[in-house]
């Protein structure tokens, strides 16, 4: 049996089950957004829905939010909710650029595009 996630079936559960049938969070989260998983968030792993429990796994090493969406196999919206959803509880914490009128970060654009080539 292979373990390529390529050819592993997507999730079980529809996209908008897992946030509640909300697009929206109320972050504006980038796609180039950095994420890590808070001590809090390691400690509370264990209780979290298992969409949760990935995200926290994943991002015991800084992930964009494309990354995680890509990991997750979700779309960019469902992530965004469900990042938005942890940060707001401590279990992750966001960086972004201040400014989102400036150009993104050059060589932050290419670590997200490598991380989403190894995917």
């Amino acid at each position: 049996m292979s373990t390529d996630p390529a050819n592993t079936p997507g999730p079980v559960v529809r996209p908008y089950a897992m946030t509640g049938g909300r697009t929206r969070s109320r972050y504006e989260l980038a796609i180039e957004a950095l994420v890590v998983t808070t001590s809090f968030g390691e400690e509370r792993a264990i209780q979290l829905a298992l969409e949760q429990q990935t995200i926290a796994a994943m991002c015991r090493q800084v992930r964009s939010v494309a990354e995680i969406a890509a990991g997750l196999r979700v779309p960019l919206g469902v992530a965004r909710v469900l990042v938005g959803d942890m940060a707001d509880e401590g279990y992750v914490r966001v960086h972004q650029q201040p400014d989102r009128d400036e150009a993104p970060d050059l060589a932050l654009l290419e670590r997200v595009l490598s991380g989403l080539r190894k995917l």
